[in-house]
């Protein structure tokens, strides 16, 4: 039986290996490199192998949730942008803007790959937005994006290629605008919540930019990390080195119980304001028939690099350490049969009913040694390892240990389905 959610690893064709690639300094890339889940094209540029592509799938999967539940609506834009568009928002230049990659058409003309999309979102809006009652809208995407990075040695937390969950709100004004943002903050933390690092992470102020006194990251406290940030415990928030100023401390009320910590930024909120509406001429009709721009907002997450930040944080010595939410299968089924037939019936059967139940397995069905299966599962980081083995056949119970606590448990097959789906 081959259940679409469920896989042998004999037919894996990912392979772990022992060694990461000596240009790789980052842990997050050395460890998913290792694991099998990524595969390093270039500095900063990286394949989704397929464990790796069932982890950022999942990760999607929770971002889309959480982003369709305040009101988002899908699509799809193109990475292929058109330099007049740029040049009316002063975004077109390598001065104004240092991380584009550009190309020319053969037909004379240059042209250019995304690195965000505020630009031709704002012109696709003015075909859709006419009046104040096609107000509010919250298109969003996943997509790909390019940016010519000078330096991307931090693994898949700094890359030139990475595909951006990137939504932009907009708004009739200013207050329709904010309670979209809280919202939208709101549904952030619920992200990184269930990615496994909420308790890490933090509601971070930092610049505003052209419209706002502030923006807000969210930043995730990693040695790993390229920002430093300043934690307030009590009110779970923080303040980006770049903003900590005596000012901004009163500005939001807080004395000086300030902790230092390096952090991961995985998350990202702005307000625009007229910014981009003005210049790209998106106004709409209020009720008394006058044009006014319309009040922008955008908000990015970097899948893959929540990916890494979780390698990150959620692994120990021995490998990767990944949340049920986000691990490329919930069950990793490891059959020591050594050429004992039963034990291979029993491995068999219990990959079946598990995965007709549901529960998405792995099953180590190799021919290699235990040391190195173990090796192996450890490395791959998947919440729940169940061993078959004489033993376990002889005991009529299956021998189940969690990869985060190293707890050990004896299960039989109803006891297991029902813990894993909850039932």
């Amino acid at each position: 039986m081959n259940d679409a959610h469920s896989m042998k690893q004999s037919q894996l064709f990912t392979k772990t290996r022992r060694e990461a690639p000596k240009d790789e300094v980052s842990k997050n890339a050395q460890l998913l490199i290792r694991a099998g889940f990524v595969h390093k094209e270039m500095a900063g540029v990286y394949d989704l192998l397929p464990l790796g592509l069932r982890t950022f799938e999942k990760i999607v999967g929770i971002i889309r949730e959480e982003m369709n539940g305040i009101g988002g609506q899908e699509l799809s834009m193109t990475s292929l942008q058109r330099k007049e568009l740029w040049e009316k928002t002063g975004r077109w230049s390598d001065e104004a803007v240092d991380v584009w990659f550009k190309s020319e058409f053969k037909t004379g003309g240059e042209v250019g790959f995304g690195w965000t999309h505020e630009e031709p979102l704002t012109a696709l809006m003015r075909e859709h937005i006419s009046s104040y009652k096609d107000l509010p809208a919250y298109p969003y995407q996943f997509q790909t994006k390019f940016r010519n990075e000078t330096r991307a040695k931090s693994g898949l937390m700094r890359t030139r290629e990475f595909v951006m969950k990137d939504l932009y709100s907009f708004s009739k004004n200013e207050n329709e605008h904010l309670k979209f943002y809280d919202a939208c903050a709101a549904a952030y933390e619920r992200i990184f919540a269930r990615a496994g690092i909420g308790d890490k992470t933090y509601k971070t102020f930092a610049s505003g930019g052209s419209f706002s006194k502030f923006s807000h990251e969210y930043q995730t406290v990693s040695e790993a990390g390229e920002d430093i940030i300043y934690i307030n415990e009590a009110k779970k928030i923080a303040i980006n080195k770049e903003v900590f100023t005596d000012e901004v401390k009163k500005d939001l009320g807080l004395g000086n119980d300030f902790t230092e910590a390096k952090s991961i930024e995985v998350g990202n909120i702005f307000t625009l304001g007229a910014r981009f509406s003005e210049p790209l001429g998106l106004t709409y009709k209020d009720e008394s028939g006058k044009d006014i721009p319309v009040f922008m907002g955008c908000y990015g997450i970097g899948p893959a690099r929540l990916m890494a930040t979780i390698a990150e944080l959620l692994s120990d010595e021995k490998g990767l350490v990944w949340p049920e939410s986000v691990a490329p299968f919930a069950v990793h089924l490891v059959e020591l049969s050594n050429g004992n037939e039963d034990v291979k019936n029993e491995a068999a059967e219990l990959y079946r009913e598990l995965s007709e139940a549901g529960v998405e397995v792995l099953w180590d069905d190799r021919d290699a040694r235990a040391g190195e299966k173990f090796a192996d599962s450890d490395l791959i980081g998947i919440p729940l390892r169940v061993i078959v083995s004489e033993k376990t056949l002889a005991a009529g119970k299956f021998e189940c240990v969690e990869r985060g606590s190293g707890r050990t448990t004896h299960q039989s097959v109803s006891e297991l389905i029902s813990e894993l789906t909850h039932a």
